[in-house]
């Protein structure tokens, strides 16, 4: 089970393992706050993609496109592994600080993890 949560939203038991899946620190979150078990920030996506998406709908379909191809990259490759690790050991959340909850990466990795039968 792979779950999605802001990090703005208090941690509960029943989401499992947390993990960060953003390149940048929460705003106005605390390490205590957070809960988090791991920071993987090489699985968000890069700066110039970020930056460019800008959350525009427009470019939903090509954000996914271009963010799935820097996950084939080495870097990103290994930390998604991680991820797919931890998914198969039990219960994981991750934890994403966007307010957009429609269209963001977090989303893009879960059902990418869903996919794989992770």
């Amino acid at each position: 089970m792979v779950k999605l949560k802001r990090a703005y939203e208090p941690p509960s038991p029943a989401d499992g393992r947390r993990v960060l899946v953003d390149r940048l620190w929460p705003r106005g979150v605390t390490k205590a706050e957070a809960g988090l078990d791991l920071w993987l920030k090489d699985v968000a996506p890069s700066t110039a993609l970020r930056q460019w998406f800008g959350h525009d709908p427009a470019k939903w379909d090509e954000f996914r496109r271009r963010y799935l191809a820097e996950l084939a990259e080495p870097g990103p490759a290994a930390a998604l592994a991680e991820l797919r690790q931890l998914a198969a050991a039990g219960p994981l959340t991750l934890v994403y600080s966007t307010r957009e909850t429609e269209r963001n990466h977090a989303i893009v990795l879960r059902d990418l993890l869903l996919a794989r039968g992770t």
